[in-house]
């Protein structure tokens, strides 16, 4: 049987990053993990995931929950150091 931590560890993302998913998505963490695995092998992936949570930090701060956008800011800015793909704009993007 799987863990939670073992479908975390398989969508090749840090468990932040699979929580920003779960956010921006409204599923629980094993759910995001696997959207997570079908992202990071998908075309413009590290776009799509950088604008996940781009968007979960607007969310965020339209709630006035400044503690979580500041969570969220570095959540981005490592996944933006393993990911520098995720800073070039795709075609017509």
């Amino acid at each position: 049987m799987l863990t939670r931590q073992d479908c975390i560890g398989l969508s090749e993302l840090s468990e932040a990053e699979v929580t920003a998913i779960a956010e921006h998505e409204h599923v629980a963490d094993i759910i995001a993990a696997e959207i997570g695995n079908y992202l990071v092998h998908s075309a413009d992936s590290e776009l799509r995931i950088r604008r996940i949570i781009l968007d979960d930090i607007d969310a965020a701060l339209s709630r006035k929950d400044l503690r979580r956008a500041a969570e969220l800011r570095l959540v981005l800015q490592q996944f933006c150091r393993c990911h520098p793909d995720s800073l070039v704009q795709s075609v017509g993007g």
